[in-house]
């Protein structure tokens, strides 16, 4: 492996790490946004708020993370990303931004009317900010995005049909993610009647992303032939490996194994990337640009490599404790 295969793995991994968490809480604001009237939905909402409140800010690290990988790293994919995409980026970002303010001020604020307002921009910034970021994802893996000094067309490159898959899959499986693992923290405190209907949506979600998988079939294969041929051959293991996991994750659901349940639906997810990522490589921006074409000079990949692993030395263990400490239930307000 080349070093800039190294750091290609490397910035894949906070991808990987930012869907499994900011994923699960963008999901959670979903099913917060389709919980029903203040009075019928306040048991979810009230679940949703323990169970995120501790993380959400540390999960956006690893967004962070991949944006400064890319834009060091592979200056040259970073500029016409950035300089094609910026539309759905920049309602990415706002959609970031308004949805970690909504959060905060809801539960700081007494008047009805505004813990409304601030409940539906927290709500539907949830659902637009995966959708414009798997909107992104379309438009890179189907070679809507030119390598060099040319700009794509700053529409047509995510209002096109792999955009809209990957908008579509995005909201799909955060919502999937949010509610295997809301099942299980549910159930570890004692809340049964949200056990059971946080278990009902784990399983209608997988069934949907399912639905939404087989039409993305024939979604890639007339409008993005390079992706999809890259995913039926050199990604098609991991693709069977996330569909084994998704239905594992069902098996474990319907057994009452809920913890198992949360590693088996991670692992689903995780599959779905690394199958992208095997499918379109060796290119970063399909037929265009390979990986190795787009890494910056050989001495600020290995200063990139060293600074990333001097400082997840420090991050990343203060990051898992804070995960361990949320699961034993052991932190500030929580029950």
């Amino acid at each position: 492996m080349t070093l800039p295969d190294v750091c290609a793995a490397v910035m894949f991994v906070g991808i990987i790490l930012y869907a499994l968490l900011a994923g699960a809480d963008f999901g959670a604001g979903f099913w917060d946004l389709v919980a029903g009237s203040a009075e019928h939905g306040q048991p979810t909402r009230a679940l949703i708020e323990e169970s995120i409140a501790p993380v959400w800010e540390a999960n956006h690290v690893w967004l962070i993370f991949v944006l400064v990988t890319l834009w060091t790293a592979f200056p040259t994919a970073f500029a016409p990303i950035m300089s094609t995409l910026y539309v759905p980026l920049t309602i990415a970002a706002v959609g970031i931004i308004l949805r970690g303010a909504a959060f905060a001020f809801r539960k700081e604020t007494a008047t009805h009317p505004l813990r409304r307002l601030f409940g539906v921009t927290f709500a539907l910034s949830s659902v637009l900010t995966p959708f414009m970021l798997g909107a992104v994802v379309g438009g890179i893996a189907s070679g809507r995005v030119p390598a060099g000094e040319q700009t794509g067309d700053a529409l047509r490159s995510w209002l096109n049909p792999t955009s809209m898959l990957g908008g579509a899959m995005a909201v799909v499986v955060c919502a999937f993610l949010a509610a295997v693992y809301l099942t299980a923290d549910a159930e570890r405190r004692g809340r049964e009647k949200l056990v059971v209907a946080f278990r009902r949506r784990a399983v209608g979600s997988a069934v949907v992303a399912g639905v939404v998988a087989l039409v993305g079939v024939f979604v890639l294969k007339h409008d993005a032939p390079d992706l999809f041929h890259g995913l039926t051959h050199r990604g098609a293991p991991l693709i069977a490996i996330s569909a084994v996991a998704g239905t594992t994750t069902l098996v474990l659901l319907g057994r009452a194994e809920y913890a198992w349940a949360r590693l088996s639906a991670a692992l689903a997810v995780v599959a779905v990337l690394l199958g992208w990522a095997a499918g379109q490589y060796p290119y970063m921006l399909e037929r265009g640009l390979r990986i190795s074409d787009a890494a910056g000079a050989h001495a600020t990949l290995v200063a990139i490599l060293v600074v990333l692993g001097a400082g997840s030395a420090l991050l990343v263990p203060a990051l898992v404790w804070l995960l361990v400490l949320m699961q034993r239930g052991e932190l500030a307000g929580e029950p």
